[in-house]
């Protein structure tokens, strides 16, 4: 096993020879084994070990374990223990879900704080076919197939293409010691149940199943290359983008086949997981929304729009009469003129004396009206958005600059008749919208 895994890091793991990482290690035969052979290899890591508390000595006799096997190695460790019931109670989150959480934010913290690039775990091709077999159980699309990535932008897993047999075999072949977790036999846990009742059973009716599955995992991953390519293609011709805004065509949208499957690939990596209610939104009343943890999507008229949620925003700004600049949330400048220029939509000019300080900017309210320079009569500003055919985020991203409860200029487009300049004007004050 040694050569074919210098082989397979010289082919497939070449940054690992080239710099340090981290090594995870519960002090389990994997993880083991994994430290054996990066040791023997004469790579450079650190190992990192979590305790997590669940089985009270037997806990601490795992973290000592690996503290013998990390001072053989000569290696750096770093070791961190978990409250993790308490994390499960807070989060109302399952064992595992737990576990991996804090575990994996724990090796991001050491390698951000010890300028380490790369964590390497010691999964293997059982883990895989585990990890398979679980998603299939569920329900799943071709990621959820193509079993545990062997690299992502942090993570390498160079025994994936090894067996659990093979790794057996290396530690009983060098004499290795490694701890024993009782709670692996327990088979109410899915992936215990599969890995003792299931994957045997397999091997049984097949002694090559399991080479043949990582040769059906490398075609699935092929297909979903070709597959991510060809979204990603799509997705570029079809979404337009102005600011933080995506907008595509619902008409667009319905002429796709099958219609869901295109929508899951254009909108599952935003954290959106209600794929029937995303259909049904193409179908939808203008208005309509479907959230994730951190994305609206908004159907307006005829397009779909795809925006990050943002903090709520303070409601109200004040600027003093000696305020000459407003930086945040919008830039504004404020100068006092001779003379008036010309007006545009980014710049105003207004009676000074007109204005009643402290001014405000706003967002719009209910009921919000103003008078529209250059018209007669007011107009509500809920019906000026809907004839100049903004939709809802612009909407709720507009900004009113605001004298009292009387708008002054909906910032950037219109500004309100009442505070024009006049043959009467003393002073007059240009704002400029940047």
């Amino acid at each position: 096993m040694l050569e074919n895994f210098r082989n397979h890091i010289e082919q497939y793991f070449p940054h690992l020879k080239d710099g340090k990482f981290l090594l995870a290690c519960s002090g389990g035969i994997d993880s083991v084994v994994l430290g054996h052979l990066c040791f023997t290899l004469k790579m450079d890591f650190s190992i990192a070990h979590c305790n997590f508390k669940l089985r009270g000595t037997e806990s601490d006799k795992d973290e000592e374990h690996v503290r013998v096997m990390a001072a053989g190695f000569a290696k750096d460790i770093f070791v961190t223990s978990f409250d993790t019931h308490g994390y499960m109670a807070k989060y109302k989150t399952n064992l595992q879900i737990a576990a991996r959480e804090l575990r994996y934010k724990w090796f991001s913290e050491l390698m951000e704080g010890n300028n380490l690039k790369t964590l390497v775990t010691a999964h293997h091709a059982d883990d895989s076919l585990e990890t398979f077999l679980i998603n299939l159980s569920r329900g799943t699309g071709i990621e959820g197939l193509t079993g545990i990535p062997s690299h992502t932008d942090t993570i390498s897993r160079p025994l994936l293409k090894f067996s659990r047999a093979e790794i057996v075999d290396y530690a009983v072949e060098h004499n290795l010691k490694w701890r024993e977790d009782a709670s692996n036999e327990n088979t109410k846990y899915l992936r215990n149940n599969i890995r003792h009742n299931i994957i045997p059973k397999l091997k049984e009716l097949n002694p090559n199943f399991l080479s043949n599955f990582l040769k059906t995992q490398e075609y699935l991953g092929q297909t979903q290359e070709i597959s991510s390519s060809h979204i990603t293609q799509l997705r570029r011709e079809l979404f337009s983008k102005v600011g933080e805004v995506e907008k595509v065509k619902v008409a667009t949208l319905l002429a796709l086949n099958p219609t869901k499957a295109y929508l899951f690939h254009f909108f599952r990596d935003f954290g959106f997981t209600q794929w029937e209610d995303i259909y049904d939104l193409l179908g939808g009343s203008s208005g309509k929304e479907v959230h994730s943890n951190t994305y609206r999507l908004l159907k307006d008229r005829d397009f779909l729009l795809l925006k990050p949620k943002e903090q709520e925003e303070t409601k109200v700004i004040y600027i003093e009469e000696s305020q000459e600049i407003l930086v945040e949330p919008i830039s504004l400048k404020f100068i006092k003129v001779e003379s008036m220029g010309e007006s545009s939509p980014k710049a105003i000019y207004v009676d000074k004396e007109k204005l009643k300080y402290p001014l405000t900017v706003r967002k719009c309210e209910k009921g919000d009206y103003f008078y529209p320079l250059g018209m007669l009569g007011k107009k509500k500003v809920s019906k000026y958005f809907k004839d100049e055919k903004m939709d809802i985020f612009a909407k709720e991203n507009q900004w009113l600059l605001c004298s009292g409860s009387d708008i002054v200029w909906v910032i950037g487009k219109r500004a309100d008749d009442r505070f024009k300049i006049t043959e009467m004007t003393k002073e007059i004050l240009k704002i400029i919208f940047e």
